[in-house]
């Protein structure tokens, strides 16, 4: 970590923050404004940090926003992203060789395959160097970060979390977030969903407790490793050597079987007891919505061992854009022959940060039948991490650049009717607030691989168009059209919701000739001209089986919070925000430094 921070400062990439701040909000506070800025802004090193509460100032500092940008995701890559991919891809197509050359080039690359597989070391690690064991054992000695106000106390954001399956035959690396309850005991958020939750379930069944190793630190690709989507039982830590052709060296843990990179800069050591749980949460999470509480596993901590000279690394999770817009870049680049593999007549694809990610992928395709699209989105519906995804849309292969959102926008809108639209039912990931029930919801795809012919529709100035509505819907507020000079503009109505939106949709029919696609938002907390943070909250608080409505060619969309009268029974979650006297005195001593117009433009 410590070479991470030259690298960084000798490409004027990290800024050094002295003044005395808090781990309670001040910090991760500044870090939230940071990655705001233009290309993500800067890596922070937090000096001089205290939490104030306890009157504690750590030893060690606190950097934040290490991959927050695009250079800086490749400086710490250290080679290219598109070059990664392109060597998976020719591992992926390798073939027998056909004369001298081939073999002695294939030759080549399998030797240098064997750098990939991690060596495990028989010393001890640079990470062990200090260690506290049975009564010195006090998660309180790190500087683990209180991020939101409603967060139900410190978390751990960037921990590296080894665990192995009960036969000790497959290991996995996995970042989840782990909440420190007291000195020796940490939340596992590991969701039902993911490799390190098989794995407890089997211990469960054995009756027996759950060795983790937690670490945190060392070469940032330990982290990134850690959320690679890798199928169930590939070792996370084999992407490392063949990023950096050179083996991660482990070291055992002291408490514990499992094996950790030597060079981290913490290791958190302890046991899961599989017949016990506890409520985590709430969590300000990257949906920009609080994760409310749910009970989850327990580590019981049996040893925490550190450097000498050691950085405490951290995230900010909360509305978008944030730190992992760049990891969800790099990784989608690095990934995109392996989905292949399930779809290969898939171009490119390419999700969002203001949809969360699993909110929303375009997908360019070549579409060779009828129905072609449609297949993949089953594919996509059933890929490994994929299948969290609520909403896809498929384009063909003359569409524009997937990231050029205007362009593409106008050439998906010209060519959609409501037979574009397929919905089904499937899992999803159990951050997602807006489903009548948890884990399972609606998905929603659109098929504007084909065009169809399409009429526009008689358009009205907004103020014109306002005021028909509200003589419709008295609720009405407000009312915005985009893209308008396409043959499906979207009007954005904000109201003051008494009603289910589908009563409000069903009112507008008599309209159907100046309306074709319709989004309905409370009045409370939306701007209706943002279009950014309009698409954050509507693919975050719709569910495509009960908020999509259709009449002939129009299409309502309900992007409203859910209550009673929509049926919903589950509790709705606050919207993540910065504490508004924590900003204040961050100004007041000259160290927040965010513009206004960003602060308004992201909602924070």
């Amino acid at each position: 970590m410590r070479k991470t921070i030259e690298l960084l400062r000798s490409h004027n990439e990290i800024k050094v923050v002295d003044e005395e701040l808090d781990i309670y909000l001040e910090i991760p506070h500044l870090a939230y404004a940071e990655v705001k800025k233009k290309d993500g802004g800067q890596a922070l090193l937090f000096t001089n940090v205290v939490n104030k509460k306890s009157g504690i100032k750590f030893e060690e500092s606190v950097v934040m926003n290490i991959f927050g940008s695009y250079k800086r995701c490749e400086i710490l890559f250290g080679r290219t992203i598109e070059s990664i991919a392109d060597e998976i891809t020719n591992l992926l197509h390798m073939k027998p060789p056909a004369g001298l050359f081939d073999k002695l080039s294939m030759a080549s690359e399998l030797f240098s395959l064997k750098n990939i597989f991690p060596k495990r070391l028989n010393a001890e690690g640079a990470c062990q160097k200090i260690k506290y064991l049975d009564d010195n054992i006090d998660l309180y000695k790190l500087p683990v970060l209180t991020t939101w106000e409603q967060d139900g106390g410190p978390f751990i954001t960037m921990g590296q979390v080894y665990t192995q399956s009960l036969d000790g035959d497959m290991v996995n690396l996995g970042m989840y977030r782990l909440q420190v309850y007291d000195k020796n005991h940490l939340g596992m958020h590991w969701q039902i969903h993911k490799d390190s939750s098989h794995f407890f379930d089997q211990y469960q069944k054995a009756g027996k407790k759950m060795p983790v190793s937690v670490a945190i630190g060392g070469d940032p690709l330990y982290t990134w490793c850690a959320t690679a989507p890798l199928p169930y039982g590939v070792n996370e830590l084999l992407m490392y050597g063949l990023i950096k052709k050179k083996p991660a060296k482990l070291v055992k843990s002291l408490t514990t079987p499992l094996y950790i990179p030597h060079d981290v800069d913490y290791v958190i050591e302890g046991w899961v007891d599989t017949q016990n749980m506890k409520i985590e949460g709430p969590f300000g999470d990257h949906t920009g919505y609080y994760t409310l509480e749910e009970p989850y596993p327990v580590m019981e901590v049996s040893a925490i061992t550190m450097k000498k000279d050691r950085v405490f690394l951290a995230t900010v999770v909360g509305k978008p854009p944030l730190e992992d817009k760049y990891m969800g870049w790099a990784t989608g680049k690095i990934f995109f022959p392996l989905l292949k593999t399930t779809a290969p007549d898939l171009l490119d694809y390419h999700m969002p940060e203001n949809a969360g990610f699993h909110n929303l992928i375009l997908a360019k395709m070549q579409p060779f039948y009828k129905g072609h699209a449609k297949q993949f989105m089953h594919a996509f519906w059933g890929a490994g991490q994929m299948s969290f995804v609520k909403h896809v849309i498929f384009l063909d292969e003359k569409a524009p650049k997937l990231e050029n959102y205007e362009t593409l926008a106008s050439y998906i809108l010209d060519r959609f009717t409501p037979k574009s639209l397929f919905i089904s039912e499937g899992i999803l990931d159990a951050l997602d607030h807006s489903s009548p029930e948890s884990l399972v919801g609606g998905k929603l795809g659109i098929d504007a691989t084909a065009a169809h012919k399409v009429e526009a529709p008689q358009l009205l100035g907004d103020e014109e168009l306002l005021t028909k509505v509200k003589e419709i819907i008295p609720d009405a507020v407000n009312l915005h059209q985009f893209m308008r000079r396409t043959k499906n503009p979207i009007t954005v109505i904000s109201v003051n919701k008494t009603k289910n939106a589908k009563e409000y949709f069903d009112a507008l029919v008599d309209l159907s000739t100046n309306i074709r696609i319709v989004v309905f938002v409370d009045e409370a907390k939306n701007d209706i001209f943002n279009s950014y943070m309009l698409i954050w909250r509507v693919t975050n608080n719709m569910d495509a089986l009960r908020d999509i409505f259709i009449s002939g060619l129009m299409v309502g969309i309900d992007g409203t919070n859910k209550n009673l009268l929509d049926g919903f029974n589950r509790r709705w979650p606050d919207d993540v925000d910065c504490t508004l006297s924590v900003v204040e005195s961050l100004k007041e001593r000259g160290i927040w430094n965010l513009d206004d117009k960003i602060y308004e433009k992201y909602q924070l």
